[in-house]
């Protein structure tokens, strides 16, 4: 397995509702970062069209009803061109219309050196993303060189550390974490949660944010690479720096270097004072969250 990847995180300003402009300048930066080395380039969530809903509009007037496309579909042909003559992995974030349902998903599209590998659906929806997006249930997990990697977005990793957990516990080293997060959150909200994952996972986190004015929300940029580095429990910046930082919105190609090696995971090992248990207690969470399923079914009757 290897360890040393290069990684590029993408602070992208993607113009709302304009999907064939966006895809083309989001095909030349995955085509720019592989050229200069990147085995993984990240884009933000909702990159191709633009994030912001109108919440006045009735579902299939939206722009994100309007521009969803099932996948595999035009825009992620075009992009998985780019992986399969690069051979480098891609994460996207995109609008997708399921064919059976005709839902449409807050997705990331997922690509790889054999071109598309499928959608992660993100979990959690914030805000008014169920004005238009129907929740996804199922985590993603692809198998690379690098080893196994876990998908997420936004949300899932904002408010719900039971993902990272899952992946990390899965033996990812690396999770990807395509972002939309605007000003509106507020200043902790993004570099809080990921320095409070790198350092209580002891893996690797990529990031990549939307950047500048969507239709009316303000995003921050910041895109980022923060993992673990030679002290012990304490976040590294490899690449970028804190969604707040001066001038962070700007579109901006971030690519670093970073050690999978100095990703211990350690307390999902065996720890040799417990008998080769690990201090990760998955049996005993499963009991707490099956007492707390029954509750929130009675609640909800």
């Amino acid at each position: 397995m290897k360890d040393i990847a290069n990684i590029a995180v993408i602070t992208f300003h993607a113009l709302w509702g304009k999907k064939e402009e966006n895809l083309n300048r989001i095909v030349g930066l995955i085509e720019s970062s592989a050229k200069r080395g990147a085995d993984f380039v990240l884009l933000p969530e909702m990159a191709l069209t633009g994030y912001d809903d109108q919440p006045e509009k009735q579902l299939k007037d939206k722009m994100q009803f309007q521009e969803a496309e099932i996948v595999p579909g035009p825009s992620t042909d075009r992009i998985a061109e780019v992986t399969r003559k690069y051979g480098i992995y891609a994460f996207v974030g995109m609008p997708e219309r399921d064919f059976p349902t005709r839902r449409i998903y807050n997705s990331m599209a997922v690509f790889g050196p054999e071109g598309l590998l499928g959608t992660y659906r993100k979990m959690h929806l914030p805000g008014l993303e169920p004005h238009w997006a129907a929740r996804g249930d199922s985590p993603l997990i692809i198998q690379t060189p690098w080893g196994p990697v876990g998908c997420a977005i936004c949300f899932d990793t904002w408010a719900f550390p039971e993902l990272m957990r899952y992946y990390a516990a899965e033996g990812c080293r690396l999770y990807i974490n395509i972002t939309a997060t605007a000003k509106i959150r507020g200043k902790y909200l993004a570099n809080t949660n990921i320095e409070a994952g790198v350092i209580r996972d002891c893996i690797f986190v990529a990031s990549a944010n939307l950047g500048g004015k969507d239709l009316y929300n303000d995003f921050w940029g910041g895109s980022s690479v923060v993992g673990p580095g030679q002290d012990t429990l304490e976040a590294h910046y490899y690449i970028g720096g804190k969604y707040t930082d001066d001038q962070a919105n700007q579109t901006k190609v971030n690519i670093t270097t970073i050690d999978l090696s100095l990703a211990s995971r350690y307390i999902y090992k065996g720890n040799p004072l417990l008998k080769g248990q690990t201090d990760f207690r998955p049996d005993i969470y499963a009991k707490m969250y099956e007492q707390l399923e029954d509750q929130f079914l009675i609640k909800r009757r």
